[in-house]
């Protein structure tokens, strides 16, 4: 069976934070605690069995009590049975209730990269390289009805005319090993818009830069064989997914160089713009085995689509734009930009936080979000 696949093994390296979400939100006294500068994750089992009473009233007290309000000082040990882990940092809201989103985890809260994250983002990329060797066009009449469907007519000239002939389908990425708990940080996000200012604050567990996980790829080459051609089941797309490394280094350098332009024109955003310079330069001498790649949060729009291609057409980046009152397909929350090169308005960055000589904290935009490097080797023997 090992003889149908080409397996290669992933080294993922972490070089911006990275935020790959469960969808939960953890509360501030409920799920987590914040004491002595770090964040402590709550054992609630541990924490109930602790307070057990049979008295009603008790219980009934005890019941409408956050848990981190059971803790006294001396509880907060690292080593302590009330804590599953604990994050160096905190949130920059205090308050009672306040919502940190939780990173995805294993069920004894190791952290790991799913492989369904980075398949996601390696189709992505696919289909923008794909674009070109395939002539597409950014065409109003190509596109779906329903927002959500708009691209599949573009999905099915790159991918296969069904999920059944779906190439992807020859993709497989394993999760990666897991990663010890220390590897995790809060994250304080913010929405950069072009004049500079930071809005729409958000906090968020994630994995440290400098994080390295381990993981595998394997291309199913029974798809491609004669016995596929004979069941007419044979895909297409096999010479995309054995030249990755070059798909991915395409797809990252136009990116990299769209958003190095997008923060030159910010003058609240130099560390970022000298962030995208020094990947610049990393794009410039290309590897044959690794290549940069952004995922999980901060990828906005230009890296969930087709992106740049279709800023080509001023009509269709109209039609999709504007409101579904007004024929489009609703894509901008507000009135189209005039200069529709400038789309999307905002970036997701995480700030740092520094203290101005009259004690006020400040909020400075640092740097992008889920920048990753990989490392791709084929591995000789199949049957390991």
């Amino acid at each position: 069976m090992s003889n149908n696949y080409k397996i290669y093994d992933l080294t993922v390296s972490t070089v911006t934070p990275l935020h790959i979400g469960t969808g939960t939100d953890l509360l501030h006294e409920y799920d987590y605690a914040i004491h002595g500068g770090k964040t402590w994750r709550l054992n609630e089992a541990e924490l109930l069995d602790a307070v057990y009473t049979d008295d009603p009233k008790l219980a009934d007290q005890l019941a409408r009590t956050a848990p981190a309000e059971l803790l006294e000082k001396k509880d907060f040990r690292e080593d302590s049975k009330f804590f599953r882990y604990v994050i160096q940092g905190t949130p920059r809201s205090s308050r009672k209730g306040a919502q940190l989103q939780e990173e995805i985890k294993t069920v004894d809260d190791h952290p790991y990269l799913p492989g369904s994250s980075l398949k996601g983002a390696l189709r992505t990329a696919i289909a923008w390289y794909a674009w070109d060797k395939k002539n597409l066009k950014a065409e109003v009449s190509n596109l779906r009805r329903y927002a959500k469907f708009a691209a599949q007519n573009y999905e099915k000239d790159i991918f296969g005319k069904n999920p059944n002939y779906d190439f992807m389908r020859a993709l497989h990425i394993a999760d990666s090993a897991e990663v010890e708990k220390d590897r995790l940080m809060v994250l304080n996000i913010r929405a950069l818009n072009q004049s500079g200012e930071l809005q729409a604050p958000i906090e968020a567990e994630a994995i440290r830069p400098d994080t390295i996980f381990k993981m595998s790829l394997k291309i199913d080459t029974a798809l491609y064989s004669d016995w596929a051609k004979q069941k007419r089941f044979h895909l297409g797309g096999r010479n995309f997914l054995e030249a990755l490394p070059q798909v991915l280094h395409a797809h990252s350098r136009q990116q990299i160089e769209s958003e190095l332009a997008w923060y030159k024109k910010n003058e609240s955003a130099t560390r970022l713009a000298s962030f995208y310079t020094q990947l610049e330069n990393l794009t410039k001498k290309p590897s044959s085995t690794q290549f940069l790649l952004q995922l999980g949060a901060g990828t906005g729009w230009s890296d969930k689509t087709f992106g740049s291609h279709l800023k080509k057409s001023d009509r269709f980046m109209n039609t999709i734009l504007k409101s579904r009152r007004d024929g489009g397909y609703g894509v901008a929350r507000k009135r189209p930009p005039r200069n529709l090169q400038v789309f999307p308005l905002s970036r997701r960055v995480a700030v740092a936080f520094r203290r101005r000589d009259d004690g006020m904290m400040m909020e400075n935009p640092a740097y992008p979000l889920g920048w990753v490097l990989v490392e791709m080797k084929e591995r000789e023997n199949r049957n390991q």
